[in-house]
Parts: C-alpha cells; structure tokens; sequence
C-alpha cells in the first residue's frame, strides 16, 4: 500500500514542478514580442506572447489614401496576424513544457 502513495507523491511532485515550469513561461510570454502586419507592411501591430496589443503602425502614406473601411480592415487583418503569431509562439513554449501534451487554458 505504501508503494502506490510513494507514486502518488512523485506524481504530484513532477505536476508542482510542470506548474512552476509553466508559471515561467507565462511570465516569459509577457516579455516576448511578435509583429503582425496587413498590407504589405501598411499595417503592422505588436503583440506579446499573453496576447495583449503593445503597438500599432499605420503608415503615413497609405493613412492618407486609404478609406476608412480600408482603414479598418486592414487593421483587424494585421491584428489577427499578430495575435495568431502571439498564439502560436505561447503554445509551442508550452508545448516543451508539457512535453507536447495539449492543456486547455495555459494561456
């Protein structure tokens, strides 16, 4: 009996260890930046691996021909750009983590 609680506590030992792990991406994740961009470079945003928006670029040429609707497509294209990029850059430090083990809501 006491070999199974023996495995137990080396089970919770290697989850603590994973959190501890996965508690230090997260704060990584803060500090890392990856750009998104529409049109050609017209649009460019800056996001950080927990997805938070830190900049925003328009160039000065195409905000002065473009329309407003143009405008604003391009801007919600460039943010999905930077926040899937964001995305992708969280999972896979997760991944070698959790050994590419899938965990909903790491990030």
């Amino acid at each position: 009996m006491t070999g199974s609680f023996g495995e137990l506590g080396s089970l919770l030992k290697q989850a603590q260890e994973m959190q501890r792990a996965l508690d230090k991406v997260r704060a990584e994740m803060k500090t890392r930046t990856v750009e998104g961009s529409a049109g050609g470079g017209a649009v460019r945003v800056w996001v950080t691996g927990d997805r938070q928006v830190s900049k925003l670029e328009i160039s000065e040429e195409f905000a002065k021909a473009a329309s407003k609707q143009e405008l604003e497509e391009l801007i919600l294209l460039a943010l999905r750009d930077g926040i899937g990029k964001a995305t992708r850059m969280a999972e896979e430090a997760c991944a070698k983590v959790t050994g590419g083990v899938n965990l909903p809501g790491l990030f």
